[in-house]
């Protein structure tokens, strides 16, 4: 069954024009020089299927958002609004830029559940981005090699392409802390703000000291 999945996905990939995520791996491997394959996977996850495996109910996730911000902390510089899709359809809302410029967390836990409502691409896009992330790999443009790249896309794909966590590493040195939110309700959370395709803020509030941190 797998075995006919992974064909299916990768013809229904090669049968139509891809998007190309090139760009958008380029841009984080530059802000994120010790990303690792999982945090490109993960990348890419977002960027196909929203937030499909992260919010459960309303309440929940306004309960993630409250003890997150509790304990937010220091991080690096992010943009407020960062696109993550080539098409800018789904983008991560950093929390610390957020909260920085006076973000309401109600809205934005709104807006994060109804993204996980909403249905984006098949997982057979997946495959077609992660092939394109082996490329690069492949032309050391990423962080990591492309043994490791191959070696953890067969791991997805023999778990179907599960969502998953940030590598330790990353967590540690990034603390990343986002929602994934469909642009098209960017309006509901930030309507004072003109937000472009991708939107880079200053550095956000004591951003100089690092520590551990895995969300999203």
């Amino acid at each position: 069954m797998r075995s006919l999945f992974f064909v299916c996905s990768l013809f229904c990939a090669l049968g139509a024009p891809a998007a190309d995520f090139r760009p958008v791996l380029l841009a984080h491997a530059k802000r994120y020089p010790r990303m690792e394959a999982r945090d490109c996977y993960k990348l890419l996850f977002q960027a196909v299927l929203g937030a499909e495996h992260a919010a459960t109910d309303e309440a929940a996730a306004r309960r993630w958002m409250d003890d997150e911000l509790a304990a937010l902390g220091d991080g690096p510089a992010e943009p407020l609004v960062d696109a993550i899709s080539p098409d800018g359809a789904l983008v991560r809302v950093h929390l610390r830029s957020f909260v920085a410029r006076g973000g309401d967390s109600a809205k934005l836990v709104h807006a994060f559940v109804a993204t996980a409502e909403k249905k984006f691409g098949p997982r057979g896009d997946l495959v077609a981005a992660w092939r394109q992330a082996v490329a690069l790999a492949e032309e050391k443009k990423l962080p990591f090699t492309a043994e490791a790249a191959r070696a953890f896309g067969e791991k997805m794909r023999a778990a179907d392409w599960p969502a998953v966590h940030h590598s330790k590493t990353f967590a540690v040195e990034y603390r990343p802390a986002y929602r994934v939110i469909a642009r098209e309700l960017l309006g509901e959370v930030l309507p004072t703000l003109s937000v472009p395709p991708t939107s880079r803020s200053g550095r956000a509030p004591g951003s100089r000291r690092r520590g551990r941190r895995d969300r999203g």
